[in-house]
């Protein structure tokens, strides 16, 4: 073989040679990972504490059934605006007005009585008594007078001793006649007395029982205690209520109070007077705000949490929302104007300490190269960190993506923030 030929041959063998070795080498090498990046912002922070609530009135008012009885009419609808003293519903009080009625009649009979014991008894008894009395007492003065003339007449022998003795026989019967009608006197007498206390007895239980009724009756028209919202009202016409049933429930609903269940870890952040703002499901384009009012002194179990329960003083001024309902709760704990902030999936936890992973551009200005660097924060709301140290504006923090990012990390950034990452290239 001619030895151009065969040289030609080997140098080819050489260049398919190296050919092939650059590329298995080429064919081994792994991409440079694509990744987004942002540049921390300055902007108003505010740290929010997000739960759920109940809406409650701040002074409800309960209308309670006050005897057994049925419903005879029901004036108003659940929901309506109601004015002090108007009337709501009207029970079946018939019973109660018949009792009333007899009643009334057994307080004059009572009146009569402790009338005639303060003013000495029966008229006709109490005259009976004296005057059997008197005319006992008047007959022994008689009889009394005619003994003391007696004896000086017998004395004188102008009178016999039969006579005397007659006269004495019977002032003798006088005298007893004097003393047991002066018993019987006294014996009325205490019964008078006694008359008096017990009628004036009779008197107050028989006042007290018509006022008891009375009450029941006026018990039938049942009348809103104060103006504002009918947010309850179960009795139907012709129902039967119990004794203690609820009638009706009312507030006034301009104000209301939401009691917010707070989890144990958040219980730290909260302030009387803290902004709220209220949101709920049923409206969802509508917001109602107030401010945080008692911070809770105790955690309660509540649906597999432990919480404490908030209170909160809410607007609501157009009464849209409504007791019990169910609402959601933010209250804005704390806020920083103007700070450095970036956002909360880029920031990684190790051990307590926090991280980032920022991003150098090298001399050619295609790759990048990320340094893992610590930061402190301050604040959070939901999307974003407040930075206190470890970064400054314009640079540049890796986004977490579809590879795991590490220290020394070569990257190309294909998505930022393009004032920022612009700024950052041209200066």
């Amino acid at each position: 073989m001619d030895s151009k030929l065969r040289n030609r041959i080997l140098l080819y063998l050489v260049l398919a040679g190296v050919l092939a070795y650059g590329l298995l080498e080429l064919s081994g090498r792994k991409p440079v990972p694509k990744i987004s990046a942002v540049a921390p912002m300055r902007e108003n922070l505010v740290s929010s504490i997000n739960s759920n609530g109940k809406v409650e009135p701040v002074a409800p008012y309960v209308i309670l059934a006050r005897l057994d009885t049925f419903v005879k009419k029901v004036f108003v609808t659940e929901g309506q605006q109601v004015k002090k003293g108007q009337l709501l519903l009207e029970l079946d009080v018939k019973d109660a007005a018949a009792q009333l009625a007899e009643a009334r009649v057994k307080l004059l009979r009572a009146q009569e009585d402790v009338r005639n014991a303060r003013s000495g008894g029966k008229p006709e008894i109490a005259a009976q008594v004296a005057g059997d009395l008197a005319k006992a007492v008047a007959e022994r003065d008689r009889l009394q007078k005619n003994h003391d003339a007696l004896v000086r007449l017998t004395a004188e022998q102008a009178a016999t001793k039969d006579e005397l003795a007659t006269n004495d026989l019977a002032l003798t019967k006088a005298q007893a006649d004097v003393t047991r009608l002066q018993a019987v006197k006294q014996e009325f007498d205490r019964g008078v007395r006694l008359d008096t206390e017990r009628t004036g007895l009779q008197v107050q239980q028989a006042q007290s029982e018509v006022d008891a009724l009375e009450e029941k009756v006026r018990d039938g028209h049942i009348t809103a205690p104060v103006n504002g919202t009918l947010y309850s009202l179960p009795a139907k016409t012709g129902d039967f209520v119990k004794l203690g049933a609820p009638l009706a429930e009312m507030a006034d609903l301009h104000k209301v109070r939401v009691r917010a269940f707070i989890d144990e870890p958040e219980l730290g952040a909260l302030e009387a007077d803290q902004p709220v703002k209220i949101t709920w499901d049923a409206l969802p384009n509508r917001s109602w705000v107030g401010k945080t009012e008692i911070i809770p002194k105790q955690v309660v179990p509540h649906q597999n949490r432990s919480v404490g329960e908030l209170l909160c003083a809410v607007n609501n001024d157009k009464l849209e929302l409504l007791p019990n309902i169910n609402v959601n709760v933010r209250i804005n704990s704390r806020e920083r104007i103007g700070v450095l902030s970036v956002p909360r999936g880029a920031v990684e936890a190790e051990g307590g300490r926090r991280f980032v992973f920022v991003v150098r551009k090298n001399q050619l200005g295609v790759k990048s190269t990320l340094e893992k660097r610590e930061i402190h924060v301050g604040i959070a709301d939901a999307t974003n960190y407040e930075v206190v140290s470890g970064l400054q504006e314009g640079e540049l923090v890796a986004l977490p993506g579809d590879v795991d990012l590490r220290d020394g990390m070569d990257v190309i950034v294909v998505a930022t923030e393009a004032g920022n990452f612009q700024g950052r290239a041209n200066g």
